[in-house]
């Protein structure tokens, strides 16, 4: 660990968005500057806080967990304080107790007097709150630069977009001045459209975007130049605000280590030891995605009529509230016994991924899951579902880092068919060579001396910018 003195020494608040794929990274970076000896207060809720994996005890000092209390809504189930506990129809009322916390986190503020704070999306309140405190503020976003770019400047998100329906989506914007086919499928659009444009807790997922980049006084992203050069420069050009990249955050060895001697794992290690280097498909979707019946069945009989083994881990409820029951075909588990494994809970993603017999991963596009997978330089096959994995996907495939299973454009389906023609060419046909050999490509652009460098040049500018330790007097 790094040491600071007093005058070097930062005190920062972490803000996340109650999705584990936010805390996670929030957590991430969290870590990576206590280990240079700043000072950290993670916000979140008791129940979240307990759910998030445990620091390493040498940094246990400088990171502070402080518990905030959610405030109960209509329609919010209790103890619900995580996206991955309500079916997404539900989040919507999570999103509106959230902004019930203002009052809260301006006390808390107040008694803390951080120098920074990182706060989400989803929190565009924090800026005029901190700004009154004398508290420096970042907005710190897990989505990557060609997502934000394509939501566009705040000038657009916060009232003034011509894009009115789930079709002026499926292009890509007119501010994208380079040659690009990210934009949204229509079925991928359509799924979001309603929530993203308006919802119940009366702030649209769009204007959230827009005003907490108008209350920043810098933006910070979850990414890296030798990924995405020219999004993150056409951003920094939208938002007209100092962009800082502060690296992908990838798994380091310690992380990897903490979950080695789980019950779990060691169930599937002596599984996953039983098969050929490089021959299992992983499947997972994310802790806030679940097919619906039919994706269900067709992922099931297409992994069985590949041929190939995979480890899968299935979520098929969402939170206690989700009453939408999903099954597996009739004797699916026992046909595919000693090929295919179904885990019917919580797995450890990183060491499943680490492991040397696992060759490809079969994923919903979420960031946090594409960068661990491509940290071990797993090829990715794509079934996208939510949020921002439309665009994720579309990104993977043209830079042919990741294959999409084939869809209807107009509503999503998919066959059994079209998942095991996937999953074949990019593990074993020689047409899909490309995305082993891209994936392996970018465990170097992902390793941890990169990381390093992204991390201590954003906190050199957080040092040399701090304000006066003399706080507006209340």
């Amino acid at each position: 660990m790094a040491t600071q003195t007093n005058e070097d020494t930062l005190h920062i608040v972490m803000f996340p968005w109650q999705a584990f794929g936010h805390m996670i990274p929030y957590l991430e970076l969290t870590k990576h500057i206590a280990s240079k000896g700043h000072r950290v207060s993670f916000l979140s809720t008791q129940r979240n806080i307990d759910r998030l994996p445990k620091i390493s005890p040498n940094l246990e000092t400088l990171v502070n967990f402080v518990k905030i209390e959610l405030p109960s809504v209509e329609n919010l189930p209790e103890n619900a304080e995580a996206t991955s506990d309500l079916p997404y129809d539900k989040v919507q009322y999570l999103k509106k107790a959230y902004d019930l916390l203002q009052e809260q986190v301006a006390s808390l503020l107040a008694s803390l007097e951080p120098d920074w704070i990182l706060y989400d999306f989803a929190p565009y309140w924090v800026g005029h709150i901190a700004r009154e405190l004398g508290i420096k503020t970042v907005q710190f976003t897990i989505f990557t630069a060609f997502f934000l770019a394509f939501v566009g400047p705040p000038w657009a998100t916060m009232g003034g977009d011509y894009r009115k329906k789930p079709e002026d989506f499926t292009v890509p914007p007119k501010w994208v001045p380079f040659e690009s086919n990210i934009a949204y499928s229509y079925f991928a659009i359509n799924k979001i459209f309603d929530v993203l444009q308006e919802n119940e807790s009366g702030v649209s997922d769009i204007y959230r975007f827009g005003a907490g980049q108008e209350g920043a006084d810098i933006i910070a992203i979850r990414s890296s130049y030798e990924v995405e050069p020219e999004w993150l420069k056409l951003l920094e050009e939208l938002v007209q605000k100092p962009v800082f990249p502060v690296g992908q955050l990838p798994p380091r060895s310690s992380d990897l280590n903490a979950g080695r001697e789980t019950e779990a794992w060691l169930c599937i290690k002596q599984w996953l030891d039983s098969q050929n280097k490089g021959s299992v498909i992983y499947v997972a979707f994310g802790s806030e995605c679940k097919p619906s019946q039919y994706e269900l069945t067709q992922i099931a009989l297409g992994l069985e009529n590949s041929g190939m083994p995979f480890f899968w881990v299935l979520r098929t409820q969402l939170g206690s509230s989700d009453s939408e029951r999903i099954e597996l075909p009739e004797g699916f588990e026992e046909r595919v016994k000693g090929r295919g494994l179904v885990w019917p809970t919580w797995a450890p993603q990183l060491e499943i991924l680490a492991h040397d017999s696992v060759g490809g991963f079969l994923s919903h596009s979420g960031w946090s899951s594409v960068v661990e997978a491509l940290s071990f330089g797993r090829a990715l096959i794509l079934l996208t579902f939510l949020s921002d994995q439309g665009l994720n996907s579309k990104f993977l495939m043209e830079k042919d880092i990741g294959y999409g299973i084939p869809r209807n454009e107009l509503d999503g389906s998919f066959t059994s068919e079209s998942v095991s023609e996937s999953l074949r060419l990019v593990m074993v046909e020689e047409e899909g060579r490309c995305y082993k050999e891209n994936a392996k490509k970018m465990v170097k652009v992902l390793g941890e001396e990169l990381q390093e460098r992204y991390t201590d040049n954003f906190l050199n500018y957080l040092k040399s910018t701090r304000p006066s330790k003399e706080r507006l007097q209340h």
